[in-house]
């Protein structure tokens, strides 16, 4: 029997109030039960609580760990979550027509525990987030990680609903159910393409995309 496939789902908004929660647990309540189905177990990570700055390292993310080592504590906590992982779905949010600075900057602490394995992307934001979902995919090829096809764009349902969002960190009703009923069904897509890249191809920087 196959080893069981783990798949971080990953929070990667580090607002101090962010709706970015929320959305995490609106893909995984699709994404669950498809997932295990085959063997693979769903765990929830937030960029948030690793609390970290804009990259202080002395040495390059390609550099570790055949050449070097991370010396602080939360690059080192970051690097070992990520590598426990064999693939991901990241919960990105649009700032300003673009990816997120703390999303961003969570992608460029690492490259090593990354590369090789598969991604899927969900953006969020006023018009769900097409541009920062194209950035995400951008950065994320380029570093050799397998990007699924199917990226979800999920928009705030009205102008109410974004004023909460941006303001009160809350996912309004009228939101969830126009995910629910326009968008759910690319999100079980993202969770059919994940599948397919991570039981059908291996997990090695020998299969990692080149640029």
């Amino acid at each position: 029997m196959a080893a069981s496939k783990s798949v971080a789902l990953i929070t990667m908004s580090t607002r101090g109030t962010r709706v970015g929660p929320s959305v995490a647990e609106f893909v995984k309540a699709i994404i669950e039960q498809p997932l295990a189905s085959d063997g693979i177990t769903l765990s929830s990570v937030d960029v948030a609580k690793f609390n970290l700055p804009v990259y202080n390292e002395h040495v390059a993310p390609a550099m570790v760990p055949e050449k070097a080592q991370f010396q602080y504590e939360h690059s080192k906590a970051w690097s070992a979550e990520v590598a426990r992982h064999d693939g991901y779905v990241l919960v990105v949010p649009e700032y300003n027509y673009g990816l997120a600075g703390g999303a961003k900057n969570a992608i460029d602490y690492l490259l090593h525990e990354w590369k090789g394995k598969p991604a899927g992307v969900v953006s969020y934001g006023v018009q769900g987030g097409a541009a920062a979902s194209e950035q995400a995919k951008g950065a994320l090829s380029g570093m050799g990680l397998r990007v699924a096809e199917t990226r979800p764009n999920l928009p705030f349902a009205g102008q109410a609903d974004v004023f909460a969002a941006i303001g009160g960190g809350e996912l309004g009703e009228d939101t969830r159910e126009a995910w629910g009923a326009r968008h759910a069904a690319d999100v079980r897509k993202l969770a059919d393409d994940l599948k397919g890249l991570l039981l059908l191809q291996p997990n090695t920087e020998a299969n990692a995309l080149k640029p």
